[in-house]
């Protein structure tokens, strides 16, 4: 059952609050077991839709979760090691050094143990990671607003449009694991587990940068508050933290005995950061042809996020969200590439969310359910179209 207590508003950290009642003697488990059966049952509507859309069209969902675009890339990575180029006309050269290692190390291994090849396993690691990832979202919720508002936080990221790669053999749910629970520890002190999910997340993907940025400057905070005296185990945290995201890039860059290996990469791809310049072009030359209506969309789904980061602002978030989420939206929006993949980018950035949490955890649980039903009927038709299209998602 849903409780009844007050939504509130907390302050900023670097303060380390703690929401009433959380700490008390009840398991954790039973406490976010509320939170967990609405992610399944969202998640689980997905999948049903894909399945009768895709066998309608004859196409597999199996193949759809598991073997296609960057699930390839990863599975290939598993099964033979990194080495492998492809040389595309135009002078593009994709290297699945492009792809940070933590997925693939995974699939590796879980293949290696199961009877499972490496695409079975990564959607076995994306299964179990996406409940570990609502798991961690439900707790930041509860730990700032209340129940209410974590079981919602973890509805509306259930039911996001593009929630359907949260079962694909994608790395954004171990992500999003990894970097909820940083931001968890961050948020009740407990620095050393900051700093070790904050390395497995920049082992994960490119974006781990903003797990750091968030253990950073909010220590930063808090040593200024403190009159720069900090514990040792704050301090060893911090140190930790960028491990993971540096051993990786360091790595790429001796093997191709380059500096700027990494940047290289990513540059054969096509993609890099150019302070959003490519993509506000796209938009406005949407805007300008016979797809205006898309650019319209497209603009105002940017407007949507960044109100709903200044929302988050004005509800007066705690500073690792806020970094956080602001570091993912910034690198996604600023990026170059396909920009088709911006909505998949931004999915971790579930600190966007809070302010609908707060205002739908306010509403009665029936109109709330019904609001929430709505909501995951229409991202599971469209997480389906979107992935029986012919670009990657």
């Amino acid at each position: 059952m849903l409780d009844n207590r007050p939504v509130t508003t907390l302050a900023p950290l670097p303060g380390i609050r703690t929401a009433p009642g959380v700490d008390d003697a009840r398991p954790a488990v039973r406490r976010a077991l509320p939170a967990l059966l609405v992610y399944a049952g969202i998640r689980a509507l997905g999948l049903l839709v894909l399945a009768v859309w895709a066998q309608s069209a004859g196409r597999s969902p199996h193949q759809l979760l598991s073997a296609r675009w960057d699930s390839l890339w990863y599975s290939r990575i598993a099964e033979q090691g990194y080495g492998y180029t492809l040389h595309l006309s135009g002078g593009r050269v994709h290297s699945d050094m492009a792809f940070f290692p933590l997925l693939p190390g995974l699939e590796r291994g879980l293949s290696a143990v199961l009877p499972l090849s490496a695409a079975d396993a990564g959607l076995l690691v994306s299964a179990l990671a996406s409940v570990a990832a609502a798991w961690g979202i439900f707790a930041v919720g509860e730990l700032l607003y209340g129940r209410r508002a974590g079981i919602a936080l973890v509805a509306l990221w259930a039911a996001l449009p593009v929630g359907i790669v949260q079962s694909m053999a994608y790395s954004e749910s171990l992500f999003t694991a990894l970097a909820a629970w940083s931001v968890h520890a961050v948020l009740t002190g407990r620095w050393l587990r900051a700093g070790a999910l904050a390395a497995l997340a920049g082992l994960t993907r490119p974006v781990g940068a903003a797990v750091v940025a968030a253990v950073w400057l909010t220590a930063a905070a808090r040593l200024w508050r403190r009159g720069r005296r900090g514990s040792g185990r704050m301090l060893l945290g911090v140190a930790l933290a960028p491990l993971g995201w540096l051993a990786y890039v360091a790595w790429v860059g001796v093997r191709s005995g380059s500096v700027t290996g990494y940047l290289d990469v990513q540059g054969g791809w096509g993609n890099g950061f150019d302070g959003g310049l490519a993509f506000g072009s796209f938009v406005v030359h949407l805007l300008g042809g016979p797809s205006f209506a898309a650019g319209l969309g497209l603009l105002a789904g940017v407007g949507l996020v960044i109100w709903l980061y200044a929302a988050g602002v004005r509800q007066r978030q705690p500073l690792p969200l806020l970094v956080y989420g602001g570091v993912v939206l910034l690198l996604a929006l600023t990026a170059k590439g396909y920009f088709g993949s911006k909505p998949r980018l931004m999915m971790p950035a579930f600190p966007l969310l809070l302010p609908l949490a707060v205002a739908l955890a306010r509403l009665r649980t029936l109109r709330a359910v019904l609001i929430m039903g709505g909501v995951s009927l229409a991202a599971a038709g469209y997480g389906a179209f979107w992935l029986l299209g012919s670009g990657p998602p």
